[in-house]
């Protein structure tokens, strides 16, 4: 099993990236925060991963950082989360902010994701709030600061940017600095504002 990769980011788009490792090219299934960690194309980059087999299907799941693997493999233990699901929670929520939801039973947390309805957010945090304490939050790409960043306003900014044209990793790592250089609490306006200038820069 593929357990994790170190190479240079390739290429990417909405929800993957391709890793070139000694010039081979892994298609990896993100989070758009782990998108937004890896940097700009041709930058070195590690991924902990996951490897997904099923009858029809092979996917490889792309993490920056080792806890975010551990979420993702619990959240997809849960009846109704396949690795869509999962991804798009590790998109909407940080490791800390999915710990403390599950840990406080929010559900309204959860149900913040994509595709998430509130029934599917109540099955997640009742079924993982016991094991909510036994993980590691940790952070993802903390030198971006991204793993920081608000769920809500940071996934709304990089979707403006790319409704404006700019390509997925782009936008992601332009909402990454923004939220890097004006903090937790930047609103999306505010977010949107000074990642447009640092895109189109």
């Amino acid at each position: 099993m593929i357990a994790k990769l170190k190479g240079v980011l390739d290429d990417a788009g909405p929800d993957w990236a391709v890793i070139d490792v000694s010039g081979v090219g892994y298609l990896v299934h993100c989070s758009t925060k782990t998108l937004a960690a890896l940097g700009e194309k041709g930058e070195a980059c590690t991924l902990y991963t996951d490897l997904q087999v099923s009858e029809n299907d092979m996917r490889l799941l792309g993490f920056a950082a080792a806890s975010e693997r551990d979420w993702f493999r619990l959240l997809t233990q849960v009846q109704g989360v396949g690795s869509k699901v999962a991804l798009a929670i590790l998109s909407a929520l940080s490791a800390n902010e999915l710990r403390d939801a599950c840990a406080a039973g929010d559900a309204a947390s959860v149900a913040r994701a994509q595709g998430v309805g509130p029934k599917l957010a109540g099955r997640i945090v009742n079924e993982l709030k016991d094991k909510a304490g036994a993980l590691p939050a940790g952070e993802i790409g903390a030198s971006q600061s991204v793993g920081t960043a608000t769920g809500g306003a940071s996934s709304a900014a990089v979707s403006a940017l790319q409704n404006l044209g700019f390509k997925p990793a782009i936008a992601a790592q332009a909402v990454a600095r923004a939220q890097g250089e004006l903090g937790e609490e930047a609103s999306e306006s505010d977010l949107i504002r000074v990642a447009l200038k640092k895109a189109a820069g």
